[in-house]
């Protein structure tokens, strides 16, 4: 695909716009997630409550790095060996303390946590380099409604809300990335 699409995906993110791309598994909304109203937007959309709260999503451990640093270096190891190892073992999700509070409540929800995530997904690396930083990532779908596994199924239930839907293939995972608690170790959701 060309780069053009993703050149148009970053201008109405960085304009405050709501997204629909490709995933590992399913179709995914995305955001700036400094943007509040671009976030407020977003949750409109999916009729999703703010206090749940949103994953990030980034092309590498790096561009999480800020958020990382207050943590020991034993979850650093875990995380870092998590994400390396996600070709074989799935898409996986942390949840991580923000003890600094450096992400906006409207990402984070009522939680003092934030959903990490590192992508191996081509067109969710292309956007989040080209952005220079994690993007907004939850699913295409309505609350409570199975989640958008094609770009009709986006474009039927959600189109006319959104400003753009990238255009692009999903990854060859099957579910959702699994959700673990680093502090806990407990499993939120299986992937």
């Amino acid at each position: 695909m060309s780069d053009i699409h993703v050149n148009k995906a970053i201008r109405v993110i960085e304009a405050g716009g709501v997204i629909a791309y490709p995933t590992e598994a399913v179709w995914g909304l995305g955001c700036d997630p400094d943007n509040r109203d671009g976030c407020l937007a977003l949750l409109q959309i999916k009729q999703r409550p703010v206090e749940k709260g949103m994953i990030l999503v980034a092309a590498s451990v790096a561009q999480f790095a800020e958020l990382l640093a207050p943590l020991p270096a034993s979850q650093q190891q875990q995380l870092h060996q998590a994400w390396a190892n996600q070709a074989t073992t799935g898409p996986v999700t942390f949840l991580v303390p923000d003890e600094r509070g450096l992400v906006p409540w409207w990402v984070k929800g009522a939680h003092d946590t934030v959903a990490l995530r590192v992508s191996l997904h081509p067109r969710v690396q292309q956007l989040c380099r080209a952005l220079g930083a994690p993007l907004v990532s939850t699913s295409a779908n309505i609350a409570g409604m199975a989640p958008a596994t094609s770009r009709l199924m986006v474009e039927k239930t959600m189109g006319a809300q959104l400003d753009y839907v990238l255009p692009g293939a999903l990854g060859g995972a099957t579910k959702p990335s699994q959700i673990i608690d680093l502090r806990s170790g407990r499993i939120i959701r299986a992937g």
